[in-house]
């Protein structure tokens, strides 16, 4: 079962399904010597009705053999017994799983909990710097950009300020108007490069260094020396503008994912919202690094952050061993060649991406170099509550509030959701 429909919601993932992999499947199985019948149970709904939907049909014991699921879903439904790891649903074979070697252990991440895996990612996206190398340039800054610690894109910021007239240095997403956005390409990113989780042994991040360290930021960035628009991130479209702003080279800096390159500054004829007809000589892209070197979670030099969709087994399944060769099916070399027919995006297979994004330097910078270091959101029913605190302490900040202030209403705005024994402070 999947969230796509033909005709409707993601489509072509129906197609795919119903033309390629249903036909091949069994096509496969037959030449094994076994005759299958599969189902697709195909959905179009609002991603909320999806989701009540595969919560009653796990609780019910219902539902189909392999599951679509957002992987920020990934953690809620195992703490419910949902879902189960993998090796508890098929058994030994979904550990030695061929595929697993193409698929870095960062990426494994987005449908893995607590260490173990939950289900195959089916995509893969990445957080990045972009940068207007023509702005560069006139700031007398270099064409081939590569910070490696904030300290060195406030730098960049502050040359383009003295240097360059009527630009917006840097936009690092602030605000609740930002929704989502402010989470995952700004305060999560960035407290990442602290050295620190939102979330890690039971605990979300309260009051602590490393949520200081961010706010700071943002603080020097929006209020201390006026490098960004703080007008910009209490729009309603302040996003829409961002990027707009950068296409039209009114904005230097700009922290998103690699969707605003494949998509929103494409210049391919009726695919980007704010195509850059010179968008490949004049867009550089670099690694987001951590506050210094060394200083980012497990010790890295940089950071991002990604999002993506898993299938899961259904731990009801009747049998879920072939279910399993279902699921290893969708996510073989063929599969997802199959499935990128017509697009370019980013697999979550090494192997895949090495062949299919040979053509774009960008998404194979971010398969290669971005995608190994990436960490995810947590997969937790709490965390969209907290992200909304989030977005807002960068909103106070950005607004002039101390983070003294900022972190009095953070603190019990959280304690709120999560329980006052589920939130760390300090170190």
């Amino acid at each position: 079962m999947s969230n796509a429909i033909s005709g409707g919601k993601n489509a072509a993932e129906a197609t795919w399904i119903e033309e390629w992999v249903i036909p091949r499947f069994k096509e496969a199985q037959k030449n094994a010597g076994r005759e299958v019948d599969v189902i697709f149970e195909a959905q179009g709904v609002d991603d909320e009705d999806y989701k009540t939907k595969t919560a009653l049909d796990f609780q019910s014991g219902k539902g189909a053999d392999v599951v679509s699921l957002d992987g920020i879903w990934i953690g809620e439904y195992a703490q419910a017994d949902y879902i189960k790891p993998l090796d508890d649903v098929a058994g030994a074979v979904a550990g030695s799983w061929d595929g697993w070697t193409q698929i870095p252990e960062a990426i494994q991440g987005a449908a893995s909990f607590e260490g173990k895996r939950y289900g195959v990612p089916q995509g893969a996206d990445g957080r990045v710097i972009y940068y207007n190398k023509t702005l560069f340039e006139k700031a007398g800054l270099p064409a081939d950009w590569q910070p490696t610690s904030w300290d060195d894109i406030l730098s960049a910021a502050r040359a383009i300020k003295d240097k360059v007239a009527d630009v917006v240095p840097l936009q690092l997403n602030a605000g609740t108007a930002m929704g989502e956005a402010t989470s995952m390409q700004g305060l999560l990113p960035m407290l990442m490069g602290t050295g620190q989780h939102l979330w890690a042994d039971g605990a979300w991040a309260g009051d602590t260094q490393g949520m200081r360290q961010v706010l700071d930021l943002y603080k020097t960035i929006y209020v201390d020396e006026g490098l960004g628009d703080p007008i910009l991130q209490q729009e309603a479209s302040g996003r829409d503008t961002s990027f707009q702003e950068f296409a039209a080279g009114r904005i230097a800096i700009l922290f998103e994912g690699d969707y605003f390159w494949r998509s929103v500054i494409n210049p391919a004829e009726g695919v980007g919202t704010a195509p850059m007809a010179d968008r490949d000589t004049v867009v550089g892209y670099a690694k987001i690094p951590a506050r210094r070197p060394g200083a980012g979670i497990n010790g890295q030099d940089y950071v991002s952050m990604s999002g993506g969709t898993a299938r899961v087994l259904n731990p009801n399944s009747a049998d879920p061993e072939l279910a399993w060769e279902l699921l290893a099916f969708m996510n073989s070399v063929e599969a997802f060649e199959a499935r990128a027919a017509g697009t370019l995006s980013i697999s979550p297979r090494d192997d895949v991406n090495a062949k299919l994004l040979a053509s774009d330097p960008m998404l194979s910078f971010v398969s290669e170099h971005v995608l190994p270091i990436t960490a995810y959101r947590p997969g937790l029913a709490e965390y969209p509550e907290v992200s909304v605190l989030l977005q807002q302490t960068t909103l106070d900040v950005v607004m002039g509030t101390g983070i003294d202030d900022v972190m009095r209403s953070y603190v019990p705005g959280l304690e709120g959701v999560v329980g006052a024994d589920a939130v760390t402070s300090g170190n």
